[in-house]
């Protein structure tokens, strides 16, 4: 059986984005490094990545998909057994820690330029909505009508991405009351959460 020229380019399409992503680990590239300062530190040629990705926004865009593909599996099976309440929280943890944050200044920097050319980043695009729809299946799993489940998901997803952006740009540090707030709010619950009584 012979493989399609598709089907080799998609492979090693794979087998360079493995490299990449063993190269740089859970750090993102920034904008300002090379096509072939990224290269050498994969150990391949910049030609390569410019042929399999068309230019650094998408070595980018590629590397954040399989990051993000990776977290959002350790993320479902926390989701099991969890609560919506919990995964929106452990969704927020995942993505604050320090060494999280030339991903999630990646992120953003991916999301603008998807913003203005959304036809070169389909692929980075349709893989936004994972996360809210893990949270959907999750509220559905709680109870709730399912449009009113991708509505809260929807909701917490947007309030998890503003507050990364506000903490890239102004880190305040307080920023995981805010999503406590927001879950409060969501039950019409806008006060401090109450301890239960003995």
């Amino acid at each position: 059986m012979s493989l399609s020229s598709t089907e080799r380019t998609g492979d090693a399409r794979e087998r360079l984005l493995t490299r990449l992503l063993d190269a740089f680990g859970e750090d993102l590239p920034a904008p300002e490094v090379s096509l072939r300062e990224i290269a050498a530190r994969a150990g391949t040629s910049h030609a390569l990545l410019r042929y399999h990705f068309g230019s650094l926004p998408g070595v980018l865009a590629a590397m954040l998909e399989a990051q993000r593909s990776r977290d959002n599996e350790a993320l479902f099976e926390a989701a099991r057994q969890g609560t919506f309440d919990e995964l929106v929280m452990a969704i927020w943890r995942t993505y604050t820690r320090p060494e999280q944050l030339s991903r999630v200044r990646g992120f953003f920097h991916v999301a603008g330029l998807a913003a203005y050319s959304p036809e070169d980043f389909r692929e980075f695009i349709d893989s936004l909505d994972d996360l809210t729809r893990m949270l959907a299946s999750l509220a559905e799993r709680e109870g709730r009508g399912a449009a009113e489940a991708l509505t809260m998901a929807t909701v917490a997803v947007a309030a998890i991405r503003g507050l990364l952006l506000q903490e890239v740009l102004t880190p305040a540090g307080h920023s995981e009351d805010a999503v406590a707030l927001i879950l409060r709010m969501r039950d019409g619950r806008s006060g401090p959460r109450k301890r239960p009584g003995p």
